[in-house]
């Protein structure tokens, strides 16, 4: 954990100091659903931390696995102890960037189009996804939403329950940012 505070301490104090309009937040939200015919899997995790920096146009993400909150205390023992190992693996990160223009001094939806690496569960893989900035009253908020399979990040879900989760999950990201 320190080493993360460490590098988005690093990354902060180098977009500061190249005059660098800089976005953050502590409390961005996550979620992921699991549709399934036996019972639904959703949980929400609020401890998410994430920077943008807009003249850069870079974005990253760093968030605690057992920072989800599931709705039944067993669903987050199994995903905590047997799926994610968020003891071996304790947290998710994303760094990146994004494509398309976003007047940050002007209020408006913009579509952008982010790209970078996910790494979760050990394993870093590539990702692209649309998503949209918005600027409203000299405020910046995001939003997203993708799907990922837990097979992509060797996240191995035991056959009695397999048919239980989803073979893909579907993540929704909304962030409130703070100018810095």
């Amino acid at each position: 954990m320190k080493k993360i505070i460490i590098f988005f301490i690093l990354i902060a104090s180098i977009y500061t100091s190249s005059y660098s309009q800089l976005y953050t937040t502590r409390n961005a939200f996550i979620n992921f659903y699991s549709k399934a015919v036996v019972e639904d899997i959703s949980a929400d995790n609020n401890q998410v931390f994430s920077i943008i920096d807009a003249d850069k146009k870079n974005i990253a993400f760093s968030l605690l696995m057992k920072s989800f909150i599931f709705q039944k205390q067993l669903m987050q023992d199994h995903f905590n102890e047997n799926y994610v190992e968020s003891d071996k693996y304790p947290k998710a990160v994303f760094n990146g960037a994004y494509t398309g223009d976003v007047m940050v001094d002007k209020d408006g939806v913009y579509k952008i189009m982010v790209k970078g690496n996910l790494t979760l569960h050990n394993v870093t893989r590539s990702i692209e996804l649309p998503a949209t900035l918005e600027v409203k009253n000299g405020k910046l908020s995001g939003l997203a939403e993708f799907k990922i399979k837990p097979a992509d990040y060797n996240i191995s879900i035991p056959s009695v329950v397999r048919d239980n989760i989803a073979k893909e999950l579907t993540v929704t990201v909304k962030a409130n940012y703070t100018a810095h």
